[in-house]
């Protein structure tokens, strides 16, 4: 409000009663709502009190109107004027104003900056003809057609049919190839397996065990990559060791040789991990691989050939087992969660049956190795078993189903003579055995082993198998110092840990010799480890 606005009002005031003054300051305090005071209000009391302080005939008769007001209203009215001419003594607005034209006057007056204006008939800037597709004389070169990008794969498919063995570490020595496959070639068994086997006491059973032992000349790098499967042939008079890598190699490493770079080939019948490899239980001098590329092979040692078994390019397979004790009849398992049955007697690389199983992925697959119509499926968290005699190619319901695990599976094996016992192996750090006696609607958990099955990005995932010699004891990886290869019974209790100085890195997975004491570990850089009893050790 303005100065001479302010004047006014104090004029007015001063020529009102205070009975009409009294009632003007109310009004506004209620238009205004409660603790706030308008200026003129304020102008109204000091005039209003200034007059009363006069002495005036008529503001003592005023006076009276105000007689009802106690002393705090009285108080509180004299602070409102005080207040107000102290306010207007400072002169605010007045300075507010002042600075207000301070600040038009000192603001700098707003400059565009003038664009520059174009050469029309100027020089511009150099430009290579090259990057106008000119040539020198001005005349525009013809669009050259596009070339291809050629895509490489980093693992193209091998072709198919039989494949040469032709190692690649041995190049350069024809003779130690032809002694290698003559070796493995005459290889025979000189004991089958008896079903009827009674296990070992447990206190033998460990005193054997005590007597494995790990040195430098039983430790041997074979493939360049990380394992990804292991077998030992069932051979009792040599120890002979082929592990499948991730690189799709196969390597084979016999112990007997005095030097390990003469007794270790490795061949690439396979361009992605091998993750199952079996030696076949009717010919030893057959090894069957499975690989992630869509392929299973028999290396034939007799013939020097990796022949193709089965071929299906579209799908990635996991695993597979003998239906047949001959060998003669396959299933195999794929990621995809369907399941093929594959027979060898028939001629080419296809399935005969094509089945849909009720798993949405095939982790590994075990045939009981009694019963044989029966054989177990490790899925994501589910473990299934089936019967053979009731699959359709449609889809198939499960005989049986463990759902007592609740993270990620990495196998399931029957115990390998009898099948009474079912282990799995489960990313939740236990591993389970389960009763399998009796192939009912249930299979009792009968032991949960707590183990530390962890192990990360870079290793292998741990599996543990049974041992064929005393099929009540298992044998798995451990991430525990100093490294170890453990063995426990059904029961859970621990029975033996092997140790070593030779023994520096993890070995994710394990296979026990079928009748001897030997047991092969591998690791995720290509090291093969065999524990073996000190007096076998011919080197």
């Amino acid at each position: 409000m303005s100065r001479s606005g302010g004047e006014g009002e104090e004029q007015a005031a001063s020529t009102l009663s205070p009975q009409r003054l009294f009632l003007d300051v109310h009004a506004k305090r209620q238009e205004l709502g409660p603790g706030r005071k308008s200026p003129s209000e304020a102008a109204s009391l000091s005039v209003y009190l200034e007059s009363s302080d006069e002495g005036s005939d008529e503001g003592s008769s005023d006076m009276d109107y105000f007689s009802g007001l106690s002393p705090y209203e009285r108080k509180r009215l004299k602070n409102i004027s005080e207040n107000a001419n102290f306010f207007a003594s400072l002169q605010l607005s007045e300075s507010a104003a002042r600075l207000r034209e301070m600040i038009k006057k000192r603001q700098p007056p707003e400059s565009k900056r003038k664009k520059p204006k174009k050469r029309e008939n100027g020089t511009g800037c150099r430009r290579s003809l090259r990057l106008l597709k000119v040539d020198p004389s001005g005349v525009p070169l013809p669009v050259a057609p596009e070339q291809p990008m050629l895509v490489l794969d980093e693992n193209p498919l091998l072709p198919p049919g039989p494949l040469e063995m032709v190692p690649e570490n041995q190049n350069d020595n024809p003779e130690l190839l032809q002694g290698f496959l003559q070796t493995w070639a005459e290889m025979n068994k000189t004991r089958s397996k008896n079903t009827e086997k009674e296990l070992s006491d447990i206190k033998s059973y460990k005193a054997s065990l005590n007597d494995m032992v790990l040195s430098e000349a039983t430790v041997h790098k074979v493939t360049g990559g990380s394992v990804s499967s292991v077998a030992i042939h069932p051979s009792e008079s040599r120890t002979l060791v082929a592990v499948g890598s991730k690189a799709g190699q196969i390597g084979f490493w016999d112990l007997t040789q005095p030097r390990k770079e003469d007794g270790t080939l490795v061949f690439r019948p396979h361009c992605q991990p091998v993750s199952c490899l079996y030696f076949s239980p009717t010919n030893p001098a057959h090894i069957l691989s499975l690989s992630y590329d869509g392929t299973v092979r028999c290396g034939d040692f007799s013939r020097a050939i990796f022949e193709e078994v089965y071929r299906n390019e579209g799908n990635s397979f996991s695993s597979f087992d003998f239906l047949t004790e001959e060998a003669s009849t396959l299933l195999v398992g794929h990621w995809g969660g369907d399941m093929s049955l594959v027979d060898r007697r028939t001629p080419g690389a296809s399935y005969e049956k094509l089945i849909k199983l009720s798993l949405a992925k095939i982790r590994t697959i075990h045939v009981h190795p009694v019963h044989r119509q029966y054989f177990i499926a490790a899925g994501l968290r589910d473990v299934h078993v089936y019967d053979v005699r009731r699959l359709t190619s449609g889809g198939s319901r499960p005989l049986i189903a463990l759902t007592e695990h609740t993270k990620s599976l990495a196998s399931a094996y029957f115990s390998p003579v009898t099948g009474n016992r079912v282990v799995t192996t489960c990313a939740d750090c236990n591993l389970r055995v389960f009763d399998s006696s009796c192939m009912s609607s249930h299979l009792p958990l009968l032991t949960t082993i707590r183990h530390n099955t962890i192990t990360g990005r870079w290793l292998t995932r741990f599996q543990a198998v049974w041992d064929p010699k005393q099929e009540d004891c298992l044998v798995v990886g451990s991430m525990a110092h100093p490294r170890r290869i453990e063995i426990f019974h059904e029961t859970g209790k621990s029975v033996h840990s092997f140790l070593g100085d030779c023994l520096a890195s993890v070995c994710s997975l394990n296979v026990m010799h079928p009748t001897q004491y030997v047991l092969a570990g591998g690791n995720s850089s290509g090291r093969v480890h065999v524990f073996m009893n000190s007096k076998r050790v011919s080197l």
